[in-house]
């Protein structure tokens, strides 16, 4: 395990200088991997008209970026017990920084997807150690807080990706949506160097190579099937069926062998605790239904209504604000009645906004849709961290950095999921409106996007079912919970 040489008192509630500038330099990495994701939203139609490729083919930009996620992310938890969180840290960064660089100076389609899938090797890796670092540091009791503090300037990113992107896309250069990452990368790099203290690796264990092959291919090739099922428009294609059927069977093969290996490289043995369980179920569904619909609406307004890449970005900024609104609120009212009631409250924002979304026409003034995204938002601010640092706060400390990781894992695979879920509704619902536009074409394609959207309502109301078994009260030790708490385990 990895015992931080100067790590502040568990009991101490108190947000010292130390530990926030720790948060600090967690902050700089996190939002640059989050400005990067969200930034190319808003930028497939632009890419796919510089390249004169098709959506299909410009659609593994951020296809293949979420294999190298769902790839790599398995391996954090091994990596940081074995060489430390601070080298991870900064190895995450440089990966990143050289995936960017490679982006931007892409000469071709091909050449972009192959480099942003090296992008996707350290971004995916950044975010998992950050948050095991700020877990050693902060301790149980200041986590849920700690998390509302720095989760604002990170919300930054879906603020600003989104203008941001439009705007270089429309009027700079594609190839800054990736140059941008690198004064910010850099600053990353140096204040960890400074700030972060070097880790004191205790016992480790061998890389668990078995699962490693089983599980990284396994949800690679899953996700890809997803993707030439969502490119195709349908369920019927054999090479996106037999893909996601494969690669669903190697994922199950995993956890047939970390049932029986004794360090495997996820545990999954964890998820038959309570609250990691709960957490764990909660932010794969609000995954699943957020980010497929955080890649759907950036087309909506931009396919629907006719704005160009910038207004798309700044019609979208709605949600980040919501969601910078909330998180504070929603970490210090974690820290008084417990996680389940915050998250309940936050998926029922998500549900309201997403219902009411599905209801809009395509004349609904923008003034009416803002709050509607705003509404998203703020369920967004008050379910994602308060599920996870729920989770956290429960564990033993040496499970930290794989329970970190196993949650990581969880949300990314939804989030990839519900994008080629959601984007198979949406192609099948499209060819249905321009088969049957007698109407006009916009009111035809507005009725598409409102069934897509009412499918990530659904989604969302599943989650509400693991949300309930979130605790309802102050979680203050790491301890473990009560006996009477946890789910059967799995033999």
């Amino acid at each position: 395990m990895i015992a931080p040489m100067s790590a502040p008192t568990p009991d101490e509630d108190r947000l010292d200088p130390r530990l926030l500038r720790v948060a600090a330099v967690v902050v700089l990495g996190t939002f640059m991997s989050i400005l990067d994701t969200t930034i190319i939203n808003v930028a497939v139609r632009g890419l796919s008209r510089d390249f004169h490729t098709p959506l299909a083919t410009t659609q593994w930009i951020a296809t293949g970026y979420m294999l190298a996620l769902a790839t790599v992310i398995p391996l954090t938890g091994w990596a940081a017990d074995r060489y430390g969180t601070k080298r991870l840290y900064m190895t995450a960064i440089l990966l990143f920084l050289g995936g960017s660089v490679l982006s931007g100076a892409a000469w071709s389609m091909p050449t972009l997807i192959l480099f942003r899938v090296l992008q996707g090797l350290g971004g995916g890796m950044i975010m998992p150690t950050g948050m095991t670092i700020l877990s050693h540091a902060a301790g149980p009791r200041r986590m849920a807080r700690l998390m509302g503090i720095i989760g604002v300037p990170m919300l930054l990113g879906p603020i600003c990706g989104p203008v941001l992107g439009g705007w270089l896309v429309d009027d700079v250069s594609w190839r800054w949506i990736f140059f941008v990452n690198l004064p910010i990368g850099a600053i990353a790099l140096y204040a960890a160097g400074r700030v972060l203290d070097p880790d004191r690796p205790g016992p480790h264990h061998a890389l668990d190579w078995r699962g490693l092959l089983l599980l990284s291919p396994g949800l690679a090739i899953f996700v890809f099937g997803l993707a030439r099922i969502a490119a195709a428009g349908n369920f019927g294609t054999r090479a996106g069926d037999s893909a996601a059927g494969a690669g669903l069977a190697l994922v199950v093969a995993f956890v047939m062998h970390a049932l029986r290996h004794r360090d495997p490289l996820i545990d999954v043995r964890m998820f038959g605790r309570r609250t990691v369980g709960a957490s764990a179920l909660t932010t794969f569904l609000f995954g699943t239904a957020f980010f497929g619909m955080s890649l759907i609406l950036p087309l909506y307004f931009q396919i629907v209504r006719g704005e160009p890449a910038f207004d798309a970005g700044l019609l979208l900024a709605a949600q980040g604000i919501g969601a910078m609104v909330s998180m504070p609120l929603a970490a210090r009212m974690t820290d008084r009645i417990g996680a389940g009631r915050v998250v309940l409250t936050g998926l029922g924002c998500v549900a309201a906004g997403m219902l009411a979304l599905s209801r809009i026409a395509s004349t609904t003034p923008f003034w009416v849709i803002e709050p509607m995204l705003f509404m998203i938002g703020l369920g967004m601010g008050a379910t994602m961290m308060p599920s996870m640092s729920a989770a956290m706060s429960t564990v033993p400390r040496h499970q930290i950095a794989r329970t970190t990781s196993g949650l990581n894992v969880v949300q990314r695979v939804g989030g990839s999921i519900g994008t080629a879920l959601l984007a198979v509704v949406l192609g099948h619902e499209i060819s249905r409106a321009g088969a049957s536009a007698h109407g006009g074409l916009a009111p035809a394609l507005n009725q598409a996007f409102d069934h897509t959207f009412l499918w990530s309502f659904a989604i969302i109301l599943l989650a509400v079912c693991p949300a309930l078994f979130l605790p309802r009260k102050r979680t203050s030790t790491r301890s473990g919970e009560p006996e009477s708490a946890p789910l059967p385990a799995i033999d």
